[in-house]
């Protein structure tokens, strides 16, 4: 059955009301993406004073955590103690009335409570350290200075991982170590120096460690403080949290996995939440405040609805006018849909012809010259149309070449059957590298440097089958890594070499690529056994080539398509000494905005 067919003058009228009711949308939509913006904004602002002052009072507690690591570094009594090496009766004595009363001295000052670790090289001083038993140090009531020797400290990863390179008075690092995550803490890393009374460093003769509590850290990190229904997190560089605060979770709890919102985010982008980050100096974290966006688009409703009730207005109004217009132009109309219906069935013969000289006079005299000559303009598009997409069909064909896929599997079943687990997963990455690069995101046109890696990949995973039977060489100027061209043109006659030039137990490939004055020219070149006698005596284009290999009149059918003529694949052969295949191609520059 037929759908139901509107008269022109009524799809003229609606289509008239919508172009009229379009601006006015598009105007209340502009005024209510300007409020919003200026909600943001001031939103923003506020927030990001917020920020700042909690950013400014963590970096106050961050430096009074180094001002106390600073009292031991810098302190020339604890470094002359700690190079004297003496036991008995001295080491007794130092540690009582030097190393003790120093470290109790660095914990005491501290505003917050911090727990110090200090490992020592000079093994005449004795361990002194408490037995936690799976508890935080910073939660009991003992002593919270530890005194350990150097060995416990070298198997640790994260000693082994810090800076080499000592600056003096500057390097140390803070970082989450062994349980500070299970506690939630935070370490500050810093070696002990033997200044040698010069004040520059040399050997290191000791390494400290001072743990805090990020509740102590970031106390200041409070979501009341920018509004009931927002969220301010603490994040490391991977997204994961480190410490929120919002309504559901209000007290700082410690929480971990990726941030919910790493950008803005929202409803399907219209309704987008305001995200606000800043970076902590001297902590590998930022500070990230989330606003949602209802809290944002509150006072926006009443635009909205406005806008609307405007809209439906408008819509009444002009359809009234647009009823009159539409009668107006519908019979000129009519008469030119009528012609173009017999264009549609292919009646080209069909002419228009009206009275005046206003703008239906022209669109008449167009279709009469159109249909004078579109018969003939389909006809050529037609089959160059058609050709085309025979080459695209026949290139997506030798992409995905079942035989290839099939024999690359079967290998893969049997490394896999004989435990070879490495050249196994040689071959399988190779494979998805390269259907990867053929595939290419449907692209025909790609680099030359990723049609030389999908050539690759297809000899990496032929030598993982032949193994030292099969030698491949390349001779690749640089300078074609500028230019673009048709894809999958290399492996194609690299893939009839492994398949028909065999001679004896080896092959020799050698492939070789260079600009010339005629454009970029690949040449695939082997030892194999040539053509049969009498089938090539002189170099030959593709198309001459009788009983040409389905692989090889692909190739040359696209280039010709892509490039024309003067460009394509010519083959050189001699019985017993092998093959050259010559592949010109013109030296079309990448396109990096297109790429992307």
């Amino acid at each position: 059955m037929n759908g139901i067919r509107l008269p022109f003058g009524f799809k003229l009228m609606l289509s008239y009301c919508i172009f009229i009711v379009i601006p006015v949308m598009l105007v209340g939509n502009l005024a209510n993406q300007v409020y919003v913006k200026s909600i943001r904004d001031q939103t923003r602002s506020i927030i990001q004073g917020t920020l700042s002052q909690m950013k400014n009072n963590i970096a106050f507690k961050l430096e009074d955590t180094k001002r106390i690591s600073d009292m031991l570094y810098f302190d020339d009594m604890l470094a002359r103690t700690l190079r004297h090496y003496e036991e008995g009766w001295a080491s007794y004595e130092a540690t009582q009335n030097v190393l003790f009363p120093k470290f109790q001295t660095a914990v005491e000052t501290a505003n917050r409570r911090m727990w110090l670790s200090v490992y020592l090289k000079n093994t005449t001083f004795r361990e002194t350290y408490n037995i936690y038993e799976g508890t935080d140090p910073l939660a009991t009531k003992s002593r919270l200075y530890d005194i350990y020797q150097y060995h416990r400290l070298t198997g640790k990863e994260w000693y082994r991982s810090y800076p080499e390179q000592e600056v003096y008075g500057t390097t140390m690092q803070w970082k989450q170590v062994e349980d500070d995550v299970e506690y939630g803490r935070i370490s500050l890393l810093r070696r002990l120096v033997d200044i040698g009374g010069i004040q520059v460093p040399h050997d290191e003769i000791g390494f400290m460690r001072v743990t805090v509590s990020l509740h102590d850290l970031f106390d200041s990190v409070d979501f009341q403080k920018i509004g009931d229904g927002t969220t301010i997190r603490i994040s490391d560089p991977d997204g994961g949290i480190i410490i929120s605060s919002s309504a559901e979770n209000e007290g700082l709890p410690l929480v971990s996995g990726p941030l919910t919102t790493p950008g803005e985010t929202g409803d399907g982008g219209k309704h987008k939440d305001l995200v606000i980050r800043e970076g902590l100096q001297g902590l590998d974290m930022e500070l990230v405040a989330v606003v949602p966006a209802n809290l944002l688009e509150q006072n926006s409703v009443k635009v909205r609805n406005l806008t609307l009730l405007i809209c439906l207005a408008c819509i009444v109004v002009i359809l009234f006018m647009s009823i009159i217009v539409s009668r107006y132009f519908g019979r000129r109309v009519y008469k030119i849909v009528k012609v173009v219906d017999s264009f549609q069935e292919g009646e080209f013969h069909k002419r228009i012809y009206f009275k005046g000289n206003d703008e239906f006079v022209k669109i008449a005299q167009a279709l009469n010259e159109m249909g004078a000559n579109i018969g003939r303009l389909i006809q050529e598009v037609y089959f160059a149309d058609l050709q085309k997409k025979q080459a695209e069909l026949d290139s997506l064909h030798a992409q995905i070449n079942p035989h290839f896929l099939y024999n690359t599997l079967s290998s893969i079943s049997r490394l896999a059957k004989f435990g070879e687990l490495d050249k196994l997963q040689r071959m399988v990455l190779d494979l998805a590298k390269f259907y990867r690069l053929s595939l290419n995101e449907g692209r025909n046109v790609i680099p030359l440097l990723n049609e030389l890696e999908q050539a690759q990949a297809y000899i990496d995973i032929q030598k993982t089958k032949y193994g030292e039977r099969m030698q491949v060489n390349y001779d690749i100027s640089p300078e074609i890594v500028k230019y673009e061209s048709v894809k999958l043109i290399l492996q194609p006659f690299i893939e009839n070499v492994l398949e028909h030039a065999w001679t004896g137990d080896r092959i020799h490939i050698r492939v070789t690529g260079a600009v010339t004055p005629e454009g970029v020219e690949f040449r695939i070149i082997d030892d194999g056994v040539g053509f049969p006698p009498g089938k090539i005596r002189t170099p030959l284009r593709a198309g001459e080539l009788e009983n040409a290999g389905y692989g090889i009149r692909n190739v040359d059918q696209r280039i010709h398509l892509h490039y024309g003529s003067p460009y394509g694949v010519t083959v050189f052969s001699r019985p017993g000494i092998g093959t050259t295949v010559s592949i010109l191609i013109p030296c079309v520059k990448r396109n990096p905005v297109k790429e992307r």
